[in-house]
């Protein structure tokens, strides 16, 4: 997600990610205003180089930023949210940690993946950089409980994703800052998210459809001459956070009861969708029709 940078958006058109990390303050300087935003006590800055540890960097290692308050400021200013109503917050480092994001993950396939065509690292790298993934990571982080959050954004169970997925670009773009920028940064981001996407991309190589199984199974539906797919969902649970929310069941084929079909569950009507649509190709990866099936 992108919040604009006030100030520098090039006229009649918009904001270059690149532009904008080429004229952000320096290292240096940004973490002089930063300490002027924020006063960190003794048990706050303990937080943060735990934060720092589970990541897997090192604050006092060669290049690292050091144990002193004013060092850990951007990260306490990419774990204040905007609702938090404070005068500094999140959202000019995710601004930064977006484009630093799709830089490392595309540093990350180069180096990893060199043997991709070009269209396979796009479609990879949109899943190593989706909110989704983003969320996934703040929550494997438990980084909720390090975050400064305002009185809506805590009663928001819905938005909760939202809000760690924002959070966690910021920390990105605070981790690239405080690391050096353009001097090392790009590096420690990626000691950071490197193994999580080793993993990720494991898995979604080893998928056909990468995740997208909505996709997939239109272009199969469309290429057999039956049309699209059609999705029915329903809210069955009021409580949020609850994995098996929503119900969503998908048919194709026939019309009316002769309709093949398959079901699944999510937190939002999307992910219920998706499963589906993964059920459906499951099942019909299994049908003597599909190509290469037994």
């Amino acid at each position: 997600m992108i919040t604009p940078a006030p100030g520098l958006r090039p006229r009649g058109g918009e904001q270059n990610p690149a532009y904008v990390l080429l004229s952000l303050p320096s290292p240096t300087a940004a973490m002089g205003q930063a300490s002027r935003a924020f006063r960190i006590s003794a048990t706050r800055q303990e937080q943060l180089l735990a934060l720092l540890h589970t990541l897997g960097l090192d604050a006092h290692a060669a290049g690292g930023p050091g144990a002193q308050a004013a060092a850990l400021a951007p990260l306490e200013e990419a774990l204040t949210h905007s609702s938090a109503g404070r005068a500094s917050n999140h959202e000019q480092l995710e601004f930064l940690g977006d484009a630093v994001l799709r830089l490392a993950a595309t540093e990350f396939l180069e180096r990893r993946h060199p043997s991709l065509a070009v269209g396979q690292r796009s479609s990879l790298r949109a899943q190593l950089v989706s909110d989704r993934w983003l969320a996934e990571q703040a929550e494997a982080l438990d980084l909720a409980a390090a975050l400064h959050l305002g009185p809506m954004a805590l009663g928001d169970g819905s938005g909760r994703a939202t809000v760690l997925a924002e959070c966690c670009e910021a920390l990105v773009g605070a981790i690239y800052r405080i690391w050096g920028g353009s001097n090392g940064g790009l590096e420690a981001v990626l000691r950071w998210l490197g193994p999580a996407w080793e993993t990720t991309s494991a898995e979604l190589l080893a998928d056909p459809d990468r995740h997208n199984w909505k996709s997939a199974l239109q272009e199969w539906t469309q290429g057999q001459g039956i049309g699209l797919p059609h999705y029915h969902c329903n809210e069955v649970s009021r409580r949020h956070g609850d994995p098996r929310r929503f119900h969503a069941q998908v048919l194709w084929g026939a019309e009316g009861e002769s309709a093949a079909q398959a079901e699944g569950w999510g937190g939002s009507r999307r992910e219920a969708e998706q499963q589906a649509a993964s059920a459906a190709l499951q099942k019909l990866r299994r049908s003597p029709g599909w190509p290469g099936a037994r």
